[in-house]
């Protein structure tokens, strides 16, 4: 992509009322000027006009024809989110009127922008670091109360700050070593002990630690907490699936084996997101496609932190013992609850069932009837492990930065190692270097290719 081009793209969702085109780089106003025309007896053209200002007039075709009646927002460089001059035009949300007027700026001398080339222009412009414009990405898909803090406060540079922090003590800590290393030939200079480098190693260790453990947390509450529902055939798993979700996403019916592969949707409760995955009802089988959906049943069963195992409460007893020794050993640190549906079609089953984990939770439901489906929302919501989130909290959700940091904190357990075992000072420093060089991936400092900047900007959506 050539930065210098001025770019545009609609900015806006199809359907909406208003649409917004948005217009950036050096001749951004200059090119609006050209088919802009202001209301009023005394117009002034856009480039004589104050940023931070709006104008209302009309779009208007070579031949003077009128598009629409539009506003026109003005931000100057360099303050405005890329950092070059950008224009945003209002129109009225129809399709065809902003085809139309993307189509004109295009003549006049404007690009198609590609995705997330806004934001990569506020990056390469220095507006915001990598980790803040990849924030935006998670701003515009979040879901939940939760994925929105997270986004906001990282946007807002909350984890860049925590970042510079840890590079500042690294630096230090580098700047001593170093120094060592310079005056070696000095035995009478002593610019840090060990013990008080090891407890800098240790302080820094433990806050990349930490922001590694949480990407845990941060991957449940970006992508949803696993939830797979698992049972035999015909138990009830497809209904259920279709009643959480409240449409007809699984077929049901009476044959046996309907369900061959993994069907998932999410479901917000109370601020959390639940994905749940239906999957192929367990049983002996000769069906090799129906064994493979089998297989993924299980695989599925391994990722979930909750486990639904829907029980037919006519024969409640007979399947648990069957399935007992396929399902329970998949279970161990989840946690599972027995769902005896069909509860409208037999009389209640004693929930106290012998042989199962400490922590199961049983259930008793009609899924079809749709009784006892609150109750089993308002457990869900009670035994899923998602700590409180403020604004400040920092949690890592983003693949790319758990990598980074994983591998800053081997570099960091390899300086504690060589600070413990007196190990030569020029290999500590490279270490050391290895993790500033990590720690700087993320923020973008130590990122020049195209290859990495595209790979991280496709992503995003256009317009942004």
């Amino acid at each position: 992509m050539n930065t210098q081009d001025t770019i545009c793209a609609i900015a806006t969702a199809q359907g909406g009322a208003i649409g917004v085109i948005r217009i950036s780089g050096k001749d951004a106003i200059a090119i609006t000027d050209r088919i802009f025309t202001p209301a009023g007896k005394h117009p002034l053209p856009l480039s004589e006009r104050k940023a931070y200002t709006m104008a209302f007039g009309h779009i208007r075709q070579d031949d003077g024809e009128i598009i629409d009646e539009v506003l026109i927002g003005l931000f100057k460089s360099p303050h405005s989110y890329t950092g070059e001059d950008c224009v945003e035009i209002s129109c009225h949300g129809s399709s065809f009127i902003l085809q139309q007027v993307m189509q004109l700026l295009i003549r006049k001398g404007c690009r198609a922008a590609g995705p997330g080339e806004f934001t990569q222009r506020a990056f390469l412009n220095g507006k915001m670091d990598l980790s803040q414009a990849e924030a935006v990405a998670d701003l515009i898909a979040s879901s939940s109360a939760a994925t929105h803090r997270m986004a906001m406060n990282q946007m807002r540079g909350g984890f860049s700050r925590e970042l510079s922090a840890l590079r500042e003590r690294l630096l230090h800590l580098t700047s001593l070593m170093e120094l060592e290393l310079d005056f070696s030939d000095h035995e009478e200079l002593e610019f840090a002990d060990r013990s008080e480098l090891e407890t800098i190693a240790g302080d820094i260790e433990k806050v990349i630690s930490g922001l590694v453990h949480s990407f845990s947390v941060g991957n449940v509450l970006k992508n949803g907490i696993p939830v797979a529902i698992v049972g035999e055939t015909n138990a009830g798993k497809s209904t259920l699936l279709n009643t959480l979700l409240n449409e007809e996403k699984a077929i049901v019916s009476d044959i046996h084996g309907t369900t061959r592969d993994v069907i998932e949707d999410t479901v917000n409760l109370s601020g959390i997101t639940f994905r749940f995955i239906d999957t192929a009802g367990i049983r002996d089988t000769h069906d090799t496609i129906e064994n493979m959906g089998i297989a993924r049943s299980f695989h599925k069963m391994e990722q979930a932190e909750i486990v639904l195992w829907v029980v037919d409460n006519t024969c409640a007893e007979a399947q648990i013992r069957q399935l007992s020794p396929r399902i329970l050993p998949l279970c161990s640190n989840k946690q599972l609850i027995i769902l005896l549906n069909k509860s409208d079609q037999a009389s209640p089953v004693p929930t106290k069932l012998s042989g199962l984990p400490e922590n199961t939770v049983t259930l008793s439901i009609s899924a079809k009837e749709k009784t006892g489906i609150q109750e089993l929302q308002n457990l869900l919501v009670k035994v899923a492990s998602v700590p409180e989130l403020t604004s400040s909290d920092l949690i890592v959700t983003n693949v790319r930065h758990y990598e980074a940091l994983s591998l800053a904190l081997e570099d960091i357990h390899r300086v504690q190692n060589g600070l413990q075992t007196h190990l030569s000072g020029d290999f500590i420093s490279q270490d050391l270097r290895e993790c500033l060089f990590h720690l700087a991936e993320i923020v973008g400092g130590e990122i020049t290719t195209d290859e990495v900047l595209g790979n991280i900007f496709k992503k995003f959506c256009i317009g942004k």
